[in-house]
């Protein structure tokens, strides 16, 4: 009877269910959904003499600080041409990491002059390991693994986006 009171006390609570639970320990870190793209802009990358590059991208934003300490977090997959565009408060040195981020990912630092000031190429998934930009950065593009090698997107090259309006 004290297990059945327990079980109904933690699942009133929400912190816990009458499963037998998870079967290995990585299902139990495992979100019950995947995040979905939003797009909410688009992005464009300019060569160091400023001309338009090839592709477009469709982006999704994170401004708050919610958006932002979630990131790429428990995606399994990034559709073809998007990414996540990170828009910060002040330049500054940023620095990312990939905890719970399942998908490699590049990361490309952006100067608030639009310039890129530096990119950390095929982050490993799961990782806790820092990745600092080289310079200060006011946005941060997060895009899929090989992307930057794909399309020959380097530093000191730009970026120029737009909002979509609600």
């Amino acid at each position: 009877m004290r297990p059945l009171i327990a079980c109904l006390f933690l699942a009133f609570l929400g912190t816990a269910s009458c499963s037998d639970g998870p079967k290995d320990k990585r299902e139990r870190s495992t979100p019950t959904y995947e995040p979905q793209f939003k797009k909410e802009g688009t992005l464009a990358f300019l060569n160091a003499e400023k001309d338009t590059m090839r592709p477009l991208l469709d982006i999704e934003l994170a401004i708050t600080d919610e958006e932002v300490q979630y990131g790429m977090m428990y995606r399994r997959s990034i559709p073809k041409n998007t990414g996540m565009l990170f828009i910060r408060e002040r330049e500054e040195r940023q620095s990312f990491w990939m905890r719970n981020t399942y998908v490699p990912l590049d990361i490309i630092y952006i100067a608030s002059d639009s310039s890129i000031v530096s990119m950390a190429e095929n982050a490993i998934p799961l990782s806790d390991i820092g990745l600092p930009s080289k310079g200060p950065a006011q946005y941060v593009l997060e895009v899929a693994a090989g992307f930057c090698a794909k399309h020959s997107i380097e530093e000191g090259h730009y970026v120029r986006f737009s909002i979509l309006s609600d």
